[in-house]
């Protein structure tokens, strides 16, 4: 198969980072793979991996006339079977591509933590967790598989050193201290209010013995959680928190953590280094990993939302536990990299992936000019909506990250009835 790969965006992200690294597994498969992207930090990560890259032109409002018309230029050109948009933008501008060129498929990737309602329900569609298909399913869509984040086990594994002396140097780290790591984008949607709380945690239990809560990430709120550490800092007297920034290879962090904080693709490669993990959620959630909480975690991903209840101290019990318990923090580790290995795979993945690929390349194209209709107002519905909302000031950054899926989608689809 010839597919063409269009993220997003090339900022550093799971979703992004999801992309790049499931098409050259693929193309390790035997495919021919073209990465359709503007320009950002990954380029650098997609040039380690093999893959050729075409530069997409700014998009400017979305979907973009500009890049529906670089699709189809490449389309031709190339003889490409599958386009792969991740995210609603790319979605859509796939989806319009392949209605013109009737012989190639549109594939949708979602990893948000919610579907986009215009998506059109007749494009296949791949998403994260077990639940957002299941409910999916619910709201009509029949062509919805499961790709939860994988993992490169190769690149992301316990027993090398990825340079953790040089990251300790670097940024400081007591190696008398036991080190909490989170790497995260810092975002005010979904990642914030942990990131702060996780401070806080730190706080609480650095007069009872001597931590670090390292951070790498960058990203909107990064004011926000520079201002709050530095308050945290002054409090304890110490360097309890220490923020990195985006690093383009967080794997040194991972490997000098005693636990790791995380959600997402983030928590799945903190436990591909064999380490104890706490996930992080909103509203006060903080869960440990272990085989009573595994099944919740495969069924809404690597996230929750708790009761608002006071986290900053649920999480320091936690931690407490593991801090004391050596015996506790190696099981648990142990749990975890057992658990990437037979379930995240990349190796995995990319099989499944283009088995995905090939199911709809055989299958006549679907969809009617009444769906596309449908798909249609709901976006104009949808984009009305978000306008009124930016006017009053009231509009998230991300508004399928701004919300769980159980409440938003809901609370959307509702409103639209079968539309």
């Amino acid at each position: 198969m010839k597919v063409l790969v269009y993220p997003h965006s090339m900022s550093l992200g799971g979703s992004q980072l999801n992309a790049l690294e499931l098409a050259a597994a693929v193309q390790e498969l035997g495919h021919e793979t073209v990465l359709f992207a503007q320009h950002g930090p990954l380029f650098r990560r997609a040039a380690e991996l093999g893959l050729e890259v075409v530069v997409a032109p700014a998009p400017g409002r979305r979907p973009s006339p500009r890049i529906i018309r670089a699709l189809l230029e490449l389309i031709d050109r190339r003889q490409i079977n599958v386009v792969h948009g991740y995210e609603w933008p790319p979605a859509l501008e796939c989806m319009a591509a392949s209605r013109l060129r009737p012989q190639t498929r549109a594939i949708a990737t979602v990893l948000s933590m919610a579907v986009a309602p215009f998506i059109p329900r007749h494009m296949p569609l791949l998403v994260g967790t077990e639940q957002i298909a299941a409910t999916e399913r619910t709201f009509g869509r029949s062509h919805v598989g499961l790709m939860e984040p994988p993992v490169d086990l190769e690149s992301n594994r316990p027993g090398v050193d990825f340079g953790s002396r040089q990251f300790r140097d670097r940024w400081a780290i007591d190696t008398k201290s036991s080190t909490i790591v989170l790497v995260s984008r810092l975002a005010h949607q979904l990642k914030l209010e942990g990131i702060l709380t996780a401070m806080d945690a730190i706080a609480i239990l650095a007069g009872q013995r001597p931590i670090q809560l390292v951070i790498v990430g960058d990203g909107p709120a990064m004011q926000e959680v520079a201002q709050h550490a530095k308050r945290i800092n002054r409090v304890t007297g110490c360097n309890s928190v220490v923020l990195t920034g985006a690093l383009e290879d967080p794997r040194p962090a991972y490997l000098i953590a005693d636990v790791a904080l995380g959600m997402g693709g983030s928590a799945l490669r903190a436990m591909a280094f064999g380490k104890p993990l706490i996930v992080q959620g909103e509203q006060g959630y903080w869960k440990l990993l272990d085989s009573s909480s595994l099944p919740e975690f495969l069924w809404q991903g690597w996230y929750g939302r708790g009761d608002g209840s006071n986290s900053q101290r649920a999480l320091a019990a936690i931690l407490t536990s593991l801090l004391d318990d050596t015996d506790l923090r190696t099981r648990l580790g142990t749990f975890g990299l057992r658990t990437v290995q037979d379930r995240f795979s990349l190796k995995h993945a990319a099989q499944v992936q283009a088995a995905f690929y090939q199911e709809y390349l055989d299958s006549p194209p679907m969809g009617s000019s009444f769906e596309d209709l449908a798909a249609a107002s709901r976006f104009v519905r949808h984009h009305v909506a978000r306008r009124a909302q930016r006017l009053l000031g009231h509009a998230a950054e991300d508004d399928f990250n701004s919300r769980p899926l159980t409440e938003q989608t809901f609370a959307v689809r509702a409103g639209q009835g079968s539309a």
